[in-house]
């Protein structure tokens, strides 16, 4: 395996995880954001993710072998299960409720945890050929901007600086970079891990957004310009990507 593929994952993930750190202009502009911006944040970051999702779950089953990427689904959607438990994410709500200091920190475990699949799915997305790689980096770039302004948001009921915020940011969504670069590396030298492991980036994005971003969307937002954003911004993503084909 030659170092320039290699450099082009780590370039792109490095590149998409470097716009989390955006998500503290709002509060460098306003000083705060209304809640309702929170609830547009996590709607944007679920359309995006669902569309990723969408797009690498359709590349797994064109091939003969449609159980692989199933179970590999299973796998994701075990994964992330897990990050919740771990993170103890299922006991209350990280971005919700009174401030402290045990929230923070969970948040930020959750954060680092999850950028982890989105690392898969950039991994994934580079050994299925250069342009769906690069589509899924920027894809999720923009979703990294929008959750940057939501653990902004958390982080900020804590007083917490924001050149700090900017710098959790970022360091949250390193693991999206070893991620990436590491499953291109596997996948290339295995190539019959490909389905299992485009399941497992599906089937965890997915998972998230129904289960975390999703719920906060509607939580903190009105619930019509949620649904709108959601349905367009993944609508959207699953419509580029055709179209740039």
């Amino acid at each position: 395996m030659t170092a320039e593929p290699i450099l082009t994952v780590l370039l792109f993930s490095t590149a998409a995880a470097a716009t989390a750190p955006f998500g503290v202009i709002p509060f460098a502009i306003l000083g705060t954001v209304p809640v309702p911006w929170l609830g547009g944040a996590f709607a944007l970051a679920s359309g995006f993710m669902l569309g990723v999702g969408y797009i690498l779950m359709a590349q797994g089953l064109l091939g003969q072998e449609a159980l692989a990427p199933i179970l590999g689904a299973v796998l994701g959607v075990a994964y992330t299960w897990w990050t919740h438990r771990f993170s103890g994410n299922d006991d209350f709500d990280i971005y919700g409720g009174p401030p402290d200091e045990i929230r923070e920190y969970k948040a930020l475990v959750l954060s680092g945890l999850h950028s982890a699949s989105e690392g898969v799915a950039i991994g994934v997305a580079m050994t299925i050929n250069l342009h769906l790689g690069v589509f899924t980096a920027l894809a999720l770039a923009i979703h990294n901007g929008a959750e940057g302004m939501a653990l902004t948001w958390t982080l900020s009921r804590r007083n917490v600086r924001l050149a700090h915020s900017a710098a959790l940011c970022f360091f949250t969504n390193v693991p999206q970079i070893m991620l990436a670069v590491t499953t291109f590396s596997v996948v290339s030298a295995a190539p019959a891990v490909l389905p299992w492991t485009i399941g497992f980036a599906s089937g965890a994005l997915v998972y998230l957004v129904l289960t975390e971003l999703l719920p906060s969307s509607y939580q903190n937002g009105r619930h019509t310009h949620v649904s709108l954003l959601v349905s367009f911004s993944a609508g959207g993503v699953v419509l580029l990507e055709g179209l740039l084909k």
